[in-house]
């Protein structure tokens, strides 16, 4: 008997059976599970308590590949060029060694600008005065020589290039050009009146955790003055402005559907990125232990890209998880688009019920080809 809502493609059961156990094994278990193929939805899942197919939530950095998005269709229209350097763009940021670091390396991790002493405020990411603040820092490496994950700054630098390229806002240019005309329901700044279908992430505090030096790498990587992250986007500022690092906010349908438009096209219609613009994009370019946290990983131009620890898709795969180990990815080995959020914070990379889930879409599309 299924318990979940929504339904799965003939092909896809296998899905629907690991989504309902993990139901059954857990009371507390809540998530939203999409997928599309070629265009099509082949997934549509929710199930757990005060989780509904049309409730929104945080994905954290899952707002990242959204915001990369974006950053491929400037790519495309010949705006930016992954080869020059940020400095072409942005001459302020031409200090403290930075002046050769090109845009491919700095969105790949590579710049060394983790944070700012002191932290930026919760009103400041989304501005022209962050980006100012990041530029005028020194790096904590000499850029383009190692990387480490820049899990809020990264926003700061592509919605600054965004601005210096189109004068316009990273946010304003994803919703003309993007959620609106290919009706994606997920959000880099949460309208007002939307408000009513957002439900905070849920999230179990570890009172235990270490402390965490303000001035260790670690401690400036996470440089937002809340309480922790994980917090973010259950703060409205923080989901209104629709930081481009962990603001997002959404539902697991829009993911797929989004990652499925850019690659495949839906509704019969085509792709809203060209083949070589994915190329461009998605092609690997660090792998190993992350500066930051001293965990493995492996970055495209911002996308992540599967690997063992995190072995969401084939090797063409890429996308983007979040801290409460929501993902979003395309596979256009598999023509997948991908969308997974809960509703409560849990364990991400390949042990996870994402990947899991994942997996098992990738299996049943590849018995279907």
């Amino acid at each position: 008997m299924q318990t979940s809502l929504g339904f799965v493609a003939p092909g896809y059961e296998g899905v629907l059976s690991l989504f309902e156990s993990f139901l059954a094994e857990d009371s507390r278990y809540s998530a939203q599970l999409a997928a599309y193929r070629n265009g099509e939805p082949v997934v549509r899942l929710t199930g757990g308590p005060e989780m509904a197919p049309d409730t929104l939530s945080g994905a954290y950095s899952c707002s990242k590949g959204v915001a990369a998005l974006v950053i491929a269709l400037l790519v495309q229209d010949g705006l930016l060029d992954l080869d020059k350097p940020m400095a072409h763009y942005w001459p302020e940021f031409a200090v403290h060694g930075k002046d050769r670091l090109l845009v491919r390396e700095a969105l790949s991790h590579q710049a060394g600008l983790l944070g700012v002493e002191g932290g930026f405020g919760l009103d400041e990411f989304t501005t022209s005065g962050a980006a100012a603040r990041l530029a005028a820092a020194a790096p904590a490496w000499e850029p383009g020589r190692q990387f480490g994950y820049h899990a809020l700054t990264i926003g700061i630098l592509m919605e600054e290039l965004c601005r210096r390229t189109t004068g316009e806002t990273l946010q304003g240019i994803y919703d003309q050009r993007i959620r609106q005309p290919q009706d994606i329901d997920f959000f880099l700044g949460l309208p007002e009146d939307l408000e009513p279908r957002y439900r905070d992430v849920l999230y179990d505090d570890d009172p235990n955790q270490p402390w965490v030096d303000p001035l260790s790498l670690d401690g400036l990587n996470s440089n937002a003055p809340a309480s922790t992250i994980m917090e973010l986007p259950n703060i409205r500022s923080v989901r209104a402005a629709g930081m481009s690092a962990a603001g997002g906010v959404g539902s697991a349908e829009g993911l797929a559907r989004l990652y499925a438009a850019a690659t495949t096209g839906v509704g019969g219609a085509g792709p809203f990125l060209s083949g070589g613009t994915i190329t461009a994009m998605t092609r690997e370019q660090v792998w190993g232990l992350d500066r930051s946290s001293g965990l493995d990983n492996a970055f495209a131009v911002v996308f992540m890209k599967p690997h063992p620890s995190r072995n969401f898709g084939s090797h063409r795969a890429f996308g983007h998880e979040g801290a409460n180990a929501a993902l979003g990815f395309a596979d256009p080995s598999y023509g997948l688009g991908f969308g997974y959020i809960p509703r409560r914070a849990e364990e991400g990379r390949t042990p996870g019920r994402a990947h899991r889930l994942a997996a098992e879409a990738r299996r049943s599309a590849a018995r279907l080809s």
